[in-house]
């Protein structure tokens, strides 16, 4: 090996070996696994809930209870409360997008089938106080000290986000805003103000342009859908078993000739 120097060595040699060996892949695919099971880990789950690589949780009191997911909620975004309180609620079949951040420092509830798109912010809260002396000593306190983040006069107000709704990327959504059943915020919107439902609103601030129509029947609609989806689930767990029944039932006659 002589005249090679280190870096030649790891090019020539020891990066293409690794990469043989797939050892890089396996170890993306540890550590995304231990992120999605931290994830899990700080919160209510119901069946079916998914949390992907790019999810982060932060839930600083260990209280699972404060961040509930429906069944089959997607998550590949944040999801944070903060020390002096907030809770987070997702319904059931929810799609939270990447880089998207919830915060919550009082209630954030999304309601069923909702699609947040990514980038998108939604706060219960005005972040910090409106005194420049309290920011800096939060600063000091908090960052440099690492105590708890105080509320001290910050201000909160629930959030709701309605059933069906559609929030497409690089929208916000600030506290105490209520978004209607079925409305769609359009991209890059700052919601202010309550949005009524199955409405189009965009702008910043954010204006209702016009009504949406109404899906007939939804809800029954939408419950045959769910459950031809629960069938085939069965059926694709059923057939799993009855190949790995026929795998055993293959092996045993090789096994008694072996024997």
């Amino acid at each position: 090996m002589l005249g090679y120097s280190k870096r030649q060595l790891l090019d020539a040699y020891v990066y293409p070996g690794l990469a043989a060996l797939q050892i890089p892949k396996l170890l993306l695919w540890l550590m995304d696994t231990y992120r999605m099971r931290r994830c899990l880990a700080a919160v209510t789950a119901a069946e079916g809930v998914c949390f992907r690589a790019s999810a982060m949780v932060h839930n600083p009191t260990g209280d699972t209870s404060r961040i509930r997911l429906g069944r089959y909620a997607f998550v590949l975004g944040d999801l944070v409360v903060h020390d002096y309180g907030g809770r987070i609620e997702i319904g059931e079949y929810s799609y939270v997008g990447i880089n998207t951040r919830i915060f919550s420092g009082d209630l954030v509830k999304i309601g069923r089938f909702v699609l947040i798109a990514h980038n998108v912010t939604i706060t219960d809260t005005n972040a910090h106080e409106l005194s420049a002396l309290e920011r800096a000593e939060y600063l000091l306190r908090t960052e440099v000290n690492r105590q708890p983040f105080l509320k001290t006069t910050i201000k909160t107000a629930p959030v709701e986000i309605g059933d069906h709704a559609w929030l497409n990327f690089d929208v916000g959504v600030l506290r105490g805003v209520t978004i209607g059943e079925g409305a769609i915020i359009g991209a890059g919107s700052l919601v202010t103000k309550d949005v009524p439902p199955y409405v189009l609103a965009a702008g910043n601030p954010a204006r209702v342009i016009r009504e949406l129509p109404r899906d007939l029947d939804l809800a029954g609609r939408l419950k045959l859908v769910e459950q031809a989806g629960t069938r085939a689930r069965l059926s694709r767990q059923s057939r799993k078993r009855a190949d790995i029944a026929c795998a055993a039932a293959q092996e045993q006659p090789r096994v008694r000739a072996l024997g």
